[in-house]
C-alpha cells in the first residue's frame, strides 16, 4: 500500500512558518503562492514577529493560531528549525515540508541534526519532505507550497532540482502538457523518491510520473516501485559516466559503470531513461496519449524526399524499423496519390501536398490501415502550406485545405489503434496546434519524432522490461571466498565444474593425475588473477607434463597450493563471462557476455538488476554484438544457449542471496552443443 501521503497533497489546514513580506526570502514566495488557495483551506501565516505579512494578520507561533494544522511549511533559519518542526508536531500536524536547508548537505554534524528530526516526526505518525526542498504543489488540491506557478496537467514531477521545473514549464507548453504534482525531494530524510513514486502511482489525476534524481539513494526499491507503477515513469538523471567501483578486483567490476547499472534497472523496470530536459519533454509528449505501437515497424510519410530519408535513418538509429510496404498497402496508396508519388517506404508525395493537402489525410489513413506498420511519422513540410511565411507563399485556399486535412487526420488517428508522430519544419503553424490539440506529438526535430516512436513501442518491441526479480531471503554467509571455496559454493548451486584436486606437493599431484583423465589443466591458487601471472597451465597431456608445469609455476611463483583439473574440449564451445557486481544503489547487478581472457578487451557485455530470470538471460545473450556465434558459424554447431540461460539464473540468484560477496565472476562459463562447464570462478567479499 505504501506511505500514506494524504496530509502532504490534500491538508485540511495549513501554515506557512516564517511567512515574510521580504521579496528576497522564500517565505514570502511560498506565502504567495498558498494564500492563492484560500478558498479551498484555511491556509494560515506565522511569523515570530507578528504583525501582516500579504495585508494578512500573522501568528507569531502555530500554537498562536488556535484552530488545527494539518500541513505546516517550515521556512526559518536552520536554528530555529527542530523547534518550529517540534510546535507543529505538538499542535498535531501530519505532515512537515521543510525548506530550511544546512543539514545533511553540509557535513556528518548536520546528517545527525536531520536524522534526529526525521525520527521524531516519524513518532509522532507524521510524514517530512524535505529539509533543503523548494516545496509542494497539488494543482489537482488548490495546494500551492512552492515559489512557481505550474500549468495544470497529468504529469507528476519528482525533481532534485527546481529550475529543472521551471524549465519544463516552458517546455512543455507547445506540446499541451502540465503538472498534476510538483516535489522538491530534498534530502529526503524521510519522505523519500520511493514513498512519492508510489503515491504518484496511485493518484487519479497523474497520468505519467517525471523523475529528476540525482542519487537514488535506495536505487533497488526505485526499480521495484516503478515497475509496479502501471504508469510511465520516465527518469533523467546525471552523473553515470564513472565507474561505479574503482577498486574493483575482477573483470566484471571493472566492466561495470554506473551508467550500466542505471541502464539496466530502467530497463527491467520499464522505466524510460532519458539524457536531457528536451528528451525528456519528448517522452512524456508521446506518452501522453493511450497508444502504443504493438511493434517496431515504422512507416514514414513525407513531401519530399530528403525529410524522408533522414528520418528513416532517425527512425532506424532509434531502434525502430522502415518495413518495406506490402502490395496491397501500394495499391491503396495509388487511390490517393498521383504516378510520380514514390510507394515504397518512405512515402513520398512528390509535390502533390502542395497541390492537394488531402492527399495527406488519405495516405494516412492507408499507412495506420496497413498491417506491416505499428506506428506512422509524418515528416517534412506539413504546417507549412498555411504558413504565410513558408515557402510557397502562404494562401487562403491552401490554408484552409491544410487545415481541413489537419481535422481529418485528427479524426482519422482517434479512429485508429496506432500512434501518429508529426516532425513539421513550422510546429507552431495553425494546422500543426490543431494536431497538437487533437492528440497528436508535433516536433520541429526529426530526431525527437523517432525518440518519441522509441517511447511509444509497446514493451517488448525494442528493449523489453523483465520485471525486477525480488531479491531472495539471504543464505548463510560464506567464511571464505578461495577459489576452491567459491567453486564448491557454486556447484552446490548447481553449477557443473571439470572434475579438479587441491595439491601441495608432488605426490599429492601425482595421486591426482591417477584419479583424473588428461589432459590437465593446472591453476596456482590464492592468485587473484591467475591467467595474468603466469598461474595457468592447459592442455597438459599427461602426467609428465603435469609434473613439469607444476615445477616450473611453483619455481615462480611458489603458490601454497594448486588445483589440478581436467581440460575441457574447447573445440565447439563458446567461452561466456557471468558476473554479479553488488552496487551501493541498486544492490546486485548481473553481466553477461563474451568472456575468457579477451573479456575485458572485447566489452562485449549485457547488464540486468540480479537475480536474473532464465528467461531474461536469453535476452540478454541475445543482445551481445557476438550472438550470432552461440548459434554456429562456418560449420561450427549451435551451443545450448538455454542452459546458459539456467546457469545464468543459477549463479546470479546464488550472488544476490549472498549480499556479503561484493564481486561473483564465473570466467570463462563454457557453452557447449550439449550444456555448460564453468572452468572458472571468483568471488571477492565486501
Amino acid at each position: 500500500m505504501g506511505r500514506d501521503l494524504t496530509a502532504l497533497f490534500d491538508p485540511v489546514s495549513v501554515a506557512v512558518v516564517g511567512a515574510s513580506d521580504d521579496p528576497a526570502k522564500y517565505g514570502h514566495a511560498i506565502a504567495s503562492q498558498a494564500v492563492r488557495a484560500d478558498h479551498r483551506r484555511p491556509v494560515h501565516l506565522v511569523n515570530r514577529r507578528g504583525g501582516t505579512v500579504l495585508g494578512r494578520t500573522v501568528a507569531p507561533s502555530i500554537r498562536a493560531i488556535g484552530a488545527p494544522v494539518d500541513l505546516a511549511v517550515v521556512s526559518v533559519p536552520a536554528a530555529g528549525f527542530e523547534a518550529a518542526v517540534d510546535e507543529a508536531l505538538a499542535c498535531g500536524a501530519r505532515a512537515i515540508v521543510a525548506i530550511t536547508a544546512g543539514f545533511a548537505e553540509t557535513g556528518a554534524a548536520g546528517r545527525e541534526r536531520q536524522r534526529v528530526v526525521a525520527e521524531r516526526v516519524r513518532a509522532a505518525g507524521a510524514v517530512m519532505v524535505g529539509p533543503n526542498c523548494l516545496g509542494v504543489a497539488d494543482n489537482t488540491t488548490d495546494l500551492f507550497l512552492a515559489s512557481d506557478t505550474f500549468t495544470p496537467g497529468g504529469i507528476a514531477l519528482l525533481s532534485q532540482s527546481g529550475n529543472l521545473a521551471l524549465e519544463l514549464q516552458l517546455r512543455f507548453a507547445p506540446h499541451g502538457l502540465g503538472f498534476s504534482r510538483f516535489v522538491s525531494l530534498g534530502n529526503q530524510a524521510d519522505v523519500t523518491l520511493v514513498d512519492l513514486l508510489a503515491d504518484c502511482a496511485r493518484h487519479e489525476g497523474t497520468r505519467a510520473i517525471a523523475v529528476y534524481a540525482e542519487d537514488f539513494a535506495d536505487g533497488r526499491a526505485f526499480a521495484e516501485a516503478a515497475a509496479v507503477a502501471g504508469k510511465p515513469v520516465v527518469l533523467l538523471t546525471a552523473g553515470r559516466g564513472d565507474a561505479s567501483a574503482r577498486s574493483a578486483q575482477s573483470h566484471t567490476g571493472a566492466l561495470t559503470t554506473s551508467a550500466d547499472v542505471v541502464t539496466a534497472a530502467c530497463r527491467d523496470a520499464g522505466v524510460e531513461l532519458v539524457a536531457t530536459p528536451r528528451e525528456l519533454t519528448v517522452v512524456l509528449a508521446a506518452l501522453a496519449g493511450e497508444r502504443r505501437a504493438r511493434g517496431r515497424g515504422v512507416a514514414v510519410l513525407t513531401d519530399g524526399g530528403g525529410h524522408g530519408v533522414i528520418a528513416a535513418d532517425a527512425v532506424e538509429a532509434a531502434g525502430l524499423t522502415v518495413p518495406e510496404l506490402t502490395p496491397d498497402t501500394q495499391d491503396s496508396l495509388r487511390e490517393v496519390l498521383w504516378e510520380q508519388s514514390a510507394l515504397g517506404n518512405p512515402v513520398d508525395l512528390a509535390g502533390m501536398g502542395e497541390q492537394d493537402p488531402a492527399s495527406y489525410t488519405g495516405t494516412v489513413t492507408a499507412l495506420l490501415e496497413a498491417e506491416e506498420t505499428d506506428a506512422v511519422l509524418m515528416t517534412g513540410y506539413f504546417g507549412g502550406y498555411a504558413d504565410a511565411g513558408g515557402g510557397l507563399g502562404g494562401g487562403a485556399a491552401l490554408a484552409r485545405g491544410e487545415q481541413e486535412a489537419a481535422r481529418a487526420i485528427v479524426a482519422r488517428h482517434q479512429e485508429s489503434a496506432k500512434p501518429l508522430v508529426v516532425q513539421s519544419m513550422y510546429p507552431g503553424s495553425p494546422s500543426c496546434r490543431t494536431l497538437t490539440a487533437g492528440g497528436i506529438p508535433v516536433f520541429g526535430a526529426t530526431e525527437d519524432a523517432a525518440r518519441a516512436l522509441a517511447a511509444l513501442a509497446r514493451p517488448g518491441a525494442t528493449t523489453p522490461a523483465s520485471g525486477v526479480t525480488p531479491l531472495p531471503r539471504a543464505a548463510t554467509p560464506l567464511e571464505r571466498t578461495g577459489y576452491l571455496e567459491t567453486r564448491r559454493a557454486l556447484e552446490a548451486a548447481g553449477i557443473p565444474f571439470p572434475a579438479a584436486r587441491e595439491i601441495h606437493d608432488e605426490d599429492e599431484l601425482r595421486a591426482a593425475a591417477s584419479e583424473i583423465s588428461g589432459p590437465y589443466v593446472l591453476k596456482a591458487l590464492h592468485l587473484l588473477h591467475k591467467s595474468d601471472a603466469g598461474g595457468v597451465a592447459l592442455g597438459l597431456a599427461g602426467p609428465d607434463e603435469l609434473l613439469a608445469a607444476y615445477r616450473d609455476m611453483h619455481a615462480r611463483l611458489g603458490a601454497p597450493s594448486y588445483s589440478v583439473e581436467a581440460m575441457a574440449d574447447l573445440s565447439d564451445g563458446i567461452e561466456l563471462i557471468v558476473g554479479v557486481n553488488r552496487d551501493p544503489r541498486f544492490g546486485p547487478v548481473a553481466m553477461v557476455g563474451l568472456g575468457g581472457i579477451l573479456a575485458e578487451v572485447l566489452r562485449d557485455v549485457a547488464f540486468a538488476l540480479a537475480p536474473v530470470p532464465a528467461d531474461h538471460a536469453l535476452h540478454l545473450l541475445r543482445r551481445l554484438r557476438t550472438a550470432p556465434l552461440l548459434d554456429g558459424v562456418r560449420g561450427r554447431p549451435a551451443v545450448d544457449i538455454a542452459a546458459a540461460a539456467e546457469a545464468i539464473e543459477r549463479i546470479t540468484a546464488f550472488a544476490a542471496a549472498h549480499p556479503e560477496i561484493a564481486e561473483l565472476e564465473v570466467n570463462p562459463l563454457l557453452v557447449q552443443p550439449a550444456g555448460v562447464l564453468a572452468l572458472d570462478s571468483r568471488a571477492v567479499l565486501v
